[in-house]
Parts: C-alpha cells; structure tokens; sequence
C-alpha cells in the first residue's frame, strides 16, 4: 500500500485557488447568440471538409448546441449552493463518509474531446453530513466544464472542505481519455488516477491508506 500511496502522490494535483469552483476564465464577459454557436459549428464542418447543408448534416448544428447545453451545464451551477444543507442530527456519527464509484463524463479543455471514469470522495464530519447525492451532483458540476483530470480532482475537494468544514477530505477520480486513445499516441484502456487530500487524511497516512483499502475493497 506505501508503493500505491507514493505512487498516487506523483498524480496529486497541485492546490487550487480557494475559490476554484468559479467557471474558467472569468475572462469571458459575453456568452454568444444560439445562432452565433450554430454558425460556428457550420464552419467547423466545412473546415473538416463536409457541406454543412446535405441532408444528413443540415440540423447537426442545432444538435450540437443542444447538446453542449447540457454537457456544459457546469458553467450554471453552484457546487457551493449544492451542498448548503446539511444534515446535523446524526446520532453523533463522527467516523469517514465514502462515497465511491460515481460515474461522469467531462471535456479536456485541450482538445474538447472527453474524458470518463469515476470519482470516489470521503470526508470525515465536523458538524453534520449532507445528502450523499450531492456529492455525486458536485462531481457533475465540475465535470460538466471544460477540464483537466487535476483541476477537476482539487476543486470537489476544496468546495466540500470550504463549505462543509469537515476534518478532513478524500477525493479519487479515475478516468480515461478520449485524447489519448484517439489522437496523439493512441493509446487506448490507459488510466489515470488523481488524488487530492485535506486535513486528517493531509496529515495522517494511515487516513490515506483506509481511504484506499474501502475504494478498493469490493468485497
């Protein structure tokens, strides 16, 4: 497990800004007219080297900008809302909250082509729990933005750590990208694992090897 946990912090992402759930680039001032993002798409397929007006490609620009309506839906949502209740009648429970094995499906800011796997998340509670499909619903967010496996990785921990102040938080994601298998090297079935880790599982290894051993442990 040490060669697993040394391993793993060679992927560990570096520390995001605090508030690293806003969208990226706040640069970005005007969102574009439906009819603009259509007109781009056109253009894109004569670029590939199709006619953007045969009968099987004619409506694919409204297609495709229904569609990143929705695979891009991160940009209108707030992880911090999402998290905002919080269950404290527990019952005193006080030991790790894991959640693993939640699917998505982002978009690597690079090439816009994607990029899927799971994310497993633990914390342990200070002041109470939230809805476990929240957890899931804060994967969503992020992933439903353009990405990179690390960004992504350092900002559903941070949003948990800063909204619901737990001691400590654990996040795995496991993903494999379209980027790879498609272009470039071309190398499908690779997997890459990012981890980032806060108070007691920052500071206590052995928090890090239990955190391991349940998301590995399907028994």
């Amino acid at each position: 497990m040490d060669a697993v946990l040394k391993s793993l912090s060679v992927r560990a992402p570096e520390a995001a800004d605090k508030r690293s759930d806003a969208p990226r680039p706040d640069r970005v001032t005007e969102r574009p007219t439906r009819q603009e993002a259509e007109d781009a798409v056109r253009t894109l397929l004569r670029w590939a080297g199709d006619d953007p007006e045969r009968e099987g490609l004619i409506e694919t620009p409204q297609r495709v900008v229904k569609a990143y309506e929705q695979i891009f839906g991160g940009y209108r949502q707030d992880a911090d809302a999402i998290l905002d209740r919080v269950f404290e009648e527990v019952e005193g429970y006080s030991d790790i909250v894991l959640v693993r094995d939640i699917p998505f499906h982002s978009h690597c800011e690079h090439h816009m082509v994607p990029f899927m796997g799971h994310a497993h998340i633990a914390y342990y509670p200070r002041r109470g729990v939230v809805g476990l499909s929240k957890l899931a619903r804060v994967v969503d967010t992020f992933a439903r933005r353009l990405q990179t496996q690390e960004t992504m990785t350092a900002q559903i921990a941070d949003v948990i750590d800063s909204v619901l102040h737990p001691r400590g938080v654990a996040v795995m994601v496991e993903a494999e990208h379209l980027c790879m298998a498609m272009r470039g090297v071309q190398k499908s079935g690779v997997s890459t694992i990012t981890t980032q880790f806060t108070g007691v599982f920052k500071q206590d290894p052995t928090e890090q090897v239990r955190f391991l051993t349940l998301v590995r442990d399907r028994r």
